[in-house]
């Protein structure tokens, strides 16, 4: 189980270690992953030591059919109503009412 007291080491580590048992379940060999991903097989054997980058984790992820699991992993943040208008500030909220003829003027230069 990954907690909060775990160093950022021990937890990649454990992450690949879920990697390795789903490449098993999965009946796969590392190289036929590799195919599968589109990746190295060095890149599945980093990844099952914790030692992945991010791009070929969510592909051994896809390749695995467990890409959904990030949605559990890291959710999408909701915004709240107040931080929307805080990050939208002074916008526009009405027409300035001056008419687009008026604004077509030739200039007098």
């Amino acid at each position: 189980m990954i907690n909060s007291t775990m160093t950022p080491q021990a937890i990649t580590i454990e992450l690949g270690n879920r990697l390795r048992v789903a490449r098993l379940n999965a009946d796969l060999t590392q190289k036929q992953l590799a195919v599968r991903a589109g990746v190295s097989i060095k890149a599945v054997v980093n990844s099952e030591k914790g030692k992945a980058n991010i791009e070929s984790f969510v592909a051994i992820l896809l390749a695995l059919n467990l890409v959904e699991q990030l949605n559990l992993f890291l959710p999408k943040p909701v915004i709240s109503p107040l931080q929307l208008a805080k990050a939208q500030g002074n916008a526009r909220k009405r027409a300035s009412g001056k008419s687009a003829a008026q604004s077509k003027e030739t200039p007098s230069w």
